[in-house]
């Protein structure tokens, strides 16, 4: 799928000050360092959307994207290790936190899984806290060509196998690769289905 149209709209440091257009939205969210500036520069099929960093905390506000006039992505800050002080990190918790469970155009909420490693606490946190929030969230696996291994689906499946310890069926579920384009066709058709049906 092209994207014809990626412009930067603004970032805002509260819900209240974010767009009202209407136009479903679609955010971002990981812990920190598990790449998410990099998938969305291979989704959009921009070199340089989101600022790749390989300091973790590089975002701090909902940085808001217009795609094709059509909707919106959303990137947010990072939750998980980052050098801010604990009154910052507080206020970022605060301004995600409300975003996600106030904003009535957000169509899904995209929770990034780094593939290469255990699932770690805080990702299994914030995926409670979007349960329980019933906010719609799918989970994207990232750089799966960095797995070690001849099977790169062994690590995710472990994954899978502890949240299962706490939900009975997981949400949808995606594997992507920044460097290698994949699941960047997977991730726009699901998103192009729920805009068909909004």
């Amino acid at each position: 799928m092209q994207l014809n149209h990626v412009n930067f709209i603004g970032s805002f440091d509260s819900e209240n000050n974010c767009p009202k257009t209407g136009l479903p939205e679609y955010a971002f969210i990981g812990r920190s360092n598990v790449g998410k500036s990099s998938l969305i520069n291979m989704i959009t099929g921009r070199k340089s959307v989101a600022k790749v960093s390989s300091t973790p905390g590089k975002t701090q506000m909902l940085n808001f994207f217009e795609i094709d006039t059509a909707w919106y992505l959303v990137d947010l800050p990072g939750y998980g290790y980052a050098k801010i002080s604990k009154t910052k990190r507080e206020k970022w918790r605060k301004m995600i936190q409300r975003y996600l469970e106030t904003r009535s155009s957000l169509a899904c909420t995209f929770l990034l899984i780094d593939s290469r490693i255990p699932l770690q606490k805080n990702d299994l946190e914030f995926a409670q806290f979007l349960g329980e929030s019933r906010i719609p969230f799918v989970i994207v696996f990232t750089k799966i060509d960095k797995v070690k291994g001849s099977d790169p689906n062994v690590n995710i499946e472990s994954i899978k196998t502890e949240f299962l310890n706490y939900w009975e069926t997981l949400p949808q579920c995606f594997v992507t690769s920044s460097e290698k384009k994949i699941g960047r066709e997977e991730l726009l058709e699901f998103i192009a289905k729920i805009n068909a049906n909004i």
